[in-house]
């Protein structure tokens, strides 16, 4: 027997980075918002007081920021034939748990979609034709501009304090920026961080190879900065302690350091942490949304009313909790049809360790978006019919800290112990650098998600399963990309260079990026996605899935800066539109 509480305007399932800014933004108009973290409650103190934050075996090694694989977990194969098994330690990616969610162990490289992007299916029609996608690739259109966009993206790095260097304003190309960007409003609204040698030797390489280097997009603050809301964030001090760390000093963007100083006192704003949503309730007729259930701490079930549902937690457990409550109609790979779970995609992320006699680096000085990068390999600079391949990929040398345990480089032929491995630690710790290529990752008929039909988690529910795969699209552009990682590397002059290569089949175990993306996609045709351009659900119109679940497919750029963007054009709709009018946001009168 549930115990039913009374109604609220909101509920939000999940307390990270896009219900903190649904809750701040909704509470403006008097709204009476509840959040339910199913993780605990953390803030920069005292949980991220220095020296606790340098933690390194607490926090990069045991994952004490991220979910708990003891009570849920997902089940994985690379293929639907496959038979899948649970994911019983955390690897290839790391959802967050607790207040913040991943936003609070994130690197803080913060990217921007480019126009094309937005609109790719479409645009690789117009330059190759219709026959030119493969049939077995689900790519489509995202259903929102990046002219639509922009105020928005605009708006997340005023909020964020983004440190970066434009490099086309309103159409105009700025030296010292990413010159094959899209058109920006508006300067950064930080300078960038200050470079280190590494980026100087990376961007002497680029040059000489005709490229473009320009500094990375970074959420940390070069400078003090009041932010919109009006917190106080100090300036980053470069501690090194910033992927897999929660930031001691409010110097990198997370809800802690830039939202919730100003949510949390709001009298008409609440959050319940150790609540684990299990399902969205709906009315008899499924066509609405009457609030959603949770178990709490106490292992006690609550009903919790509300008019509108935001579904923000990670983007596996968006897709998850949709799945669970029966919203949209499940993706059946057998007879393909359905919506949800249906476009699961990830990154496709290669790199080189360069080693050097003659250059040295500080090493342990760094913060997560601290590097150079080059754009020239994006997927609108590349002629994908001599190619083979449909994508792109951003390089990058990035500077983050190099922590004790886990940065340890070594050339690959040097053992991986005893005493020539300490030596080759020694050598080289202060005289390496890694180039990274992060790449895009299409989608297909063959990567999805769905509920496990075997295993269940804690509270008998069933796991969601991943079907995924790197096919041959993305491991051509990979090889493609890895060639030009070799090209700067080697005008580097370096004493020895390894590559290493995609990991084909894909791997769950080593770690790769927290950058899942699909299974509640957005488009303009409720036959091939979950949500409108609002990110409203089409079938129940009182819910909305914010998170990078909307994402068709995965462009090359992290994805946390649209994420950023789309939850303040979902918000400002909820705002201006919904709420004027409760019901579908866009028509569907016209979709055959």
């Amino acid at each position: 027997m549930s115990i039913k509480k009374p109604a609220v305007d909101v509920v939000c399932v999940g307390f990270g980075m896009t219900n903190a800014i649904a809750a701040q933004e909704l509470t403006e108009d008097n709204l009476h918002v509840v959040a339910l973290e199913r993780g605990n409650w953390r803030n920069t103190s005292p949980d991220f007081a220095y020296p606790k934050n340098t933690d390194e075996l607490k926090w990069d090694t045991r994952h004490k920021l991220q979910m708990d694989l003891s009570k849920s977990t997902i089940t994985f194969r690379n293929r639907p034939h496959q038979k899948a098994l649970p994911m019983r330690h955390l690897g290839s990616f790391l959802p967050g748990s607790g207040a913040g969610g991943s936003m609070v162990h994130w690197s803080g490289q913060n990217w921007r979609a480019s126009p094309n992007d937005l609109r790719y299916r479409s645009w690789l029609e117009e330059n190759y034709g219709a026959d030119f996608i493969p049939d077995e690739m689900t790519i489509q259109d995202w259903g929102v501009s990046y002219e639509e966009l922009e105020p928005y993206y605009a708006k997340f790095e005023l909020m964020c304090g983004i440190s970066g260097k434009a490099g086309n304003l309103n159409g105009e190309i700025q030296a010292g920026g990413n010159p094959f960007e899209g058109p920006r409003s508006g300067e950064y609204p930080l300078p960038p961080l200050t470079q280190p040698h590494s980026c100087e030797v990376f961007n002497d390489a680029a040059k000489s190879l005709g490229l473009h280097p320009f500094p990375g997009p970074a959420a940390q603050t070069s400078k003090p900065y009041r932010n919109i809301y009006g917190v106080e964030m100090q300036a980053c001090t470069y501690c090194g302690f910033c992927s897999h760390y929660g930031c001691y000093n409010n110097s990198k963007a997370s809800p802690q350091a830039c939202i919730h100083p100003a949510l949390m006192p709001k009298p008409n704003f609440e959050l319940r942490c150790n609540a684990h949503v299990t399902r969205v309730l709906l009315s008899e007729d499924g066509k609405r949304a009457t609030g959603v259930e949770y178990m709490d701490a106490d292992g006690q079930l609550i009903e919790q009313p509300a008019d509108i549902v935001i579904i923000g937690a990670f983007a596996l457990f968006n897709v998850h909790l949709l799945l669970k409550s029966g919203i949209g109609e499940p993706y059946n790979y057998e007879k393909q049809t359905g919506v949800v779970g249906r476009n699961y995609a990830y990154q496709a992320l290669t790199n080189a360790t360069v080693f050097f006699k003659d250059k040295t680096f500080n090493r342990f000085v760094g913060a997560g978006g601290l590097g150079s990068c080059v754009d020239d390999y994006q997927t609108t600079q590349l002629e994908h019919d001599k190619l083979g391949f449909i994508g792109g990929t951003y390089l990058a040398t990035w500077q983050g800290g190099a922590a004790p345990i886990a940065a340890t480089p070594v050339p690959d032929k040097v053992k991986n112990w005893g005493s020539g491995w300490k030596q080759a630690v020694t050598q080289y710790y202060d005289s390496h650098l890694s180039i990274n290529s992060s790449g895009s990752v299409m989608s297909y008929r063959s990567a999805f998600l769905d509920l496990d039909p075997t295993y269940k988690d804690e509270f008998g529910e069933p796991l969601l399963r991943m079907t995924f795969d790197f096919y041959e699209n993305e491991q051509k552009m990979s090889r493609y990309a890895m060639q030009q990682v070799k090209q700067i590397a080697q005008a580097m002059s370096p004493e020895h260079i390894d590559v290493h290569q995609l990991n084909v089949p894909y791997d769950i175990v080593p770690y790769q990026s927290t950058h899942n993306t699909g299974g509640a996609i957005m488009g303009s045709d409720p036959r091939t996605s979950v949500v409108n351009k609002y990110l409203q659900v089409w079938d129940v119109p009182n819910v909305f899935v914010p998170g990078a679940s909307a994402f068709p497919q995965n462009f090359a750029y992290n994805p946390t800066g649209t994420v950023g963007a789309l939850t303040y054009f979902m918000v400002d709709a909820i705002r201006h539109k919904y709420l004027k009018a409760p019901g579908p946001l866009v028509s569907t009168e016209e979709i055959a």
